[in-house]
């Protein structure tokens, strides 16, 4: 009884509250943001779809995340104003999507404004469809009143809805335009004809590194794990020193930059200027998981300090934030106690108070440049204009630690996704080079990972902990989990990880793979899987260097096979757009190059793992067998055996300089 009376409390209270959207009954932690507003929000399903049809309204489709700055804003400036909110309920139906939570339905929105706005897109994007879901308008942030770059929604919304009613013809006719760009037939193309090479690449990547900042890009930087990658590559596969250097300068600026979080590590999203001096704050669980391996493999080569810091830190800001029952949440907001970047920047009586009893105050000032004065809103946000931390760093930063205790820190999306916790897991084995207790947390946190989201022999995509997963997964889940995997046998040479990497390898093919061509999702959206990296590798790309991987591991033509008619599918693509693609041209090389397999036993293996990393050949495998020597081994053919390594690692060198 008493049940009863609490649910009717809940109702009472809703309706006191003038609740009508249905966001209240959801889990996402975006959704939930949004469940108070006066807008009619509906989540994306079948039944949202079908009152659009009923009622023969438009659908206005909102796609953000919980930790979006500009989705914050805009939820602000009109999805909280009631007159805004009444334009809304009585023109359209008002779907709101968490990206995290449909990445694949995001990703097809997001190509479709790439290819009307000819620009890359972002969140909150805002979409109006017709009632088959296809766009007649598409943009992102749209401002409340008008302003020079947009017109704003009190105007809009009203010409969009008197445009569907009085002429629907002219808006079926632009929608069905904008939804053929995506479903051009894909030009097919031989490998020996197409014209992507070593010297196409690495003309390409020099095109467009800014040498004057470090990074891709003239104006706001991002990471581009893929595209720093794929330079890394080509650095080792050709001995290119200038290649190298500009690696080790993109490295070097992120992390003494504005991008790290210089005082209890870990990096943010990207930076919204040139010079990488301001970021955007937010910190996300893939840009970590994604650096953190460039980091491993920089500090193999060059013994850097600052890179193994880099990494250490990172994996503690993640333990300390983000971390929960070995599962990791999704990310941080920018914003603190309603101010962006307010828990990461000083003001400069703090600075002052930090700097004033260090003995090397004077090293850090220089160090620090004018940035001490004041270059965020008044306040400082650190960055260090040097090649290395400089002296009385330590006692520095832990002076300004004590000034953030009594900050607050940012929100905390606490979705667990599957392909996210991947990504990190397999950048803990990757950090095993440098600690082998990292690879011991790394199975932890991939039990973790497989008690939560493996269920019944299903993979499924995200949920919060304490609550059962629904969303079954989508192809990103299924190849990040297996790179991890895959990752995790290198360390360990467990059979286990690499037979359940094979088991998911094989589901995701009989899901995702269908006449040729390659789904974001198994369901009814058939959404392509598209090898353009966005904000993380595309999915598709990473899929494509776990068959080839496998097929080395496994020595199976059948996987090795099915990459090369995915590559051979996507020649063209690749072709076309070169180091804009850069997971999908790495790929390409590592099946143009060949895989080379390295096998021994495994007490062998392990024993010489350090000196093994450092072999340069980016498309390196370790194997183990039953030989007690070094085979290095494609997969038709064992080109060099002996039992020094070093004797090894020089004819893989002959190997691929023929």
């Amino acid at each position: 009884m008493k049940y009863f009376f609490v649910i009717m409390l809940f109702v009472l209270s809703a309706f006191a509250q003038n609740i009508k959207n249905d966001l209240q009954f959801e889990t996402s932690p975006y959704l939930k943001q949004h469940e108070t507003n006066p807008i009619e929000w509906m989540p994306w399903g079948e039944e949202a779809l079908g009152r659009a049809k009923r009622e023969n309204k438009p659908i206005f489709l909102s796609i953000g995340y919980a930790t979006c700055h500009w989705c914050h804003v805009m939820a602000k400036e009109a999805f909280e104003n009631e007159e805004v909110a009444k334009l809304f309920n009585r023109y359209f139906v008002c779907i709101k999507v968490d990206r995290e939570e449909f990445s694949h339905l995001d990703s097809y929105y997001q190509e479709l404004h790439l290819k009307v706005k000819k620009r890359s897109g972002g969140w909150p994007l805002s979409a109006f469809l017709t009632l088959d879901q296809k766009p007649f308008y598409v943009a992102t942030y749209i401002p409340l009143h008008k302003e020079p770059y947009h017109e704003g929604l009190d105007t809009l919304l009203p010409r969009l809805a008197k445009q569907y009613q009085e002429d629907l013809p002219s808006v079926l006719k632009q929608a069905n335009a904008i939804e053929s760009m995506m479903h051009k037939p894909l030009e097919k193309i031989k490998k020996d004809d197409a014209k992507i090479s070593l010297t196409t690449l690495t003309n390409a990547i020099n095109a467009e590194y800014d040498t004057i900042y470090s990074g891709f890009g003239k104006q706001r930087k991002f990471p581009e794990t893929a595209k720093l990658s794929l330079m890394m590559d080509l650095a080792l596969l050709q001995d290119d020193k200038a290649l190298w250097q500009h690696s080790m300068d993109m490295l070097d600026t992120m992390a003494l930059h504005g991008l790290y979080d210089q005082v209890e590590g870990g990096f943010f999203r990207y930076s919204v200027d040139a010079a990488w001096e301001i970021p955007h704050f937010e910190k996300m669980l893939y840009t970590q998981a994604e650096l953190i391996p460039l980091y491993v493999k920089a500090y193999t080569f060059t013994k850097k300090k600052l890179y193994k810091d880099v990494v250490d830190e990172t994996i503690a800001m993640l333990d300390q934030r983000f971390v929960n029952e070995d599962l990791y949440y999704s990310a941080s907001d920018a914003d603190s106690d309603h101010e962006e970047g307010g828990y990461f920047i000083f003001s400069k009586e703090e600075l002052a108070e930090a700097l004033g009893k260090n003995p090397h105050k004077k090293e850090l000032e220089e160090a620090l440049e004018n940035v001490v004065s004041g270059n965020f809103e008044g306040k400082t946000h650190l960055n260090f204009f040097t090649k290395q931390r400089p002296e009385g760093f330590t006692a520095f930063r832990d002076a300004l630690v004590q000034k953030r205790k009594s900050k607050i820190f940012p929100f905390i999306d606490k979705k667990i996704n599957t392909a996210w916790n991947a990504m990190m897991i397999e950048a803990l084995y990757h950090a095993a080079e440098l600690d082998p207790l990292y690879a011991k947390k790394a199975d932890i946190h991939l039990e973790a990972l497989k008690n939560f989201s493996f269920k019944r022999s299903t993979l499924y995509h995200q949920s919060l902990i304490g609550l059962e997963p629904r969303q079954e997964g989508l192809l990103e889940d299924y190849a990040f989990l297996i790179s991890a995997l895959i990752a995790g046998y290198e360390v360990d040479f467990e059979d286990e990880k690499l037979d359940f990497a094979e088991y998911l390898l094989n589901k995701a093919q009989s899901k995702f793979y269908k006449d040729g061509i390659w789904y974001l999702s198994d369901d009814t959206l058939h959404i392509r899987a598209d090898i353009r990296d966005k904000y993380y590798t595309s999915a598709l790309a990473k899929m494509m260097k776990n068959y080839l991987k496998i097929a080395a591991l496994k020595e199976s033509f059948r996987y090795e096979k099915v990459a090369r008619e995915s590559l051979e599918s996507l020649n063209a693509t690749i072709q076309k757009e070169q180091s804009d693609v850069p997971a999908s041209a790495r790929a390409f090389l590592m099946q143009d190059l060949g895989v080379i397999s390295l096998k021994n036993t495994k007490e062998k293996l392990l024993k010489e793992n350090a000196a093994i990393k450092k072999i340069k050949y980016p498309y390196l495998v370790t194997n183990k067998s039953d030989t007690n020597e070094y085979l290095a081994c494609t997969m038709r053919s064992c080109f060099s055996k002996d039992k020094e390594l070093k004797i090894i690692e020089k004819n893989i060198e002959l190997f691929i300089r023929k």
